[in-house]
């Protein structure tokens, strides 16, 4: 991964936070940009500890987190009906697309995706 600013996914940021080394080692250095799916999956797991919660709000506080925009619903509708992704992927790599950013992530589902730089973490 060149450059300084990278778009992630939510399964990367999962394995930060678990601790796990090669994910640190690779995003530590970086500017990170999310899409709002992420930040909502990250604080809606069922029974989410306040201990956990508040690491991950303080973790969010640090990266760029991408809303919904016309841009990233019309790109949304492209993606998806294209590669058939399920939505919060769609929208995902659509705000990595509209970002101009590489896209961490672990599914390698988004390896069908043409118009975006994929990165594959393989765990």
């Amino acid at each position: 991964m060149n450059g300084n600013k990278v778009f992630v996914d939510t399964n990367i940021l999962i394995y930060f936070l678990q601790g796990e080394q090669d994910v640190i080692d690779m995003i530590s250095d970086k500017d990170l940009a999310i899409s709002f799916i992420t930040e909502l999956e990250l604080l809606s797991f069922p029974r989410i500890e306040d201990e956990t919660e508040d690491l991950i709000n303080q973790f969010l506080k640090e990266c760029t987190i991408i809303d919904i925009n016309r841009k990233i619903k019309d790109l949304t509708i492209g993606i998806r009906r294209k590669s058939k992704l399920m939505m919060p992927d769609s929208i995902v790599a659509a705000t990595a697309y509209f970002m101009n950013l590489p896209l961490l992530t672990a599914d390698k589902q988004f390896e069908r995706l043409e118009e975006i730089d994929v990165v594959i973490y393989a765990p």
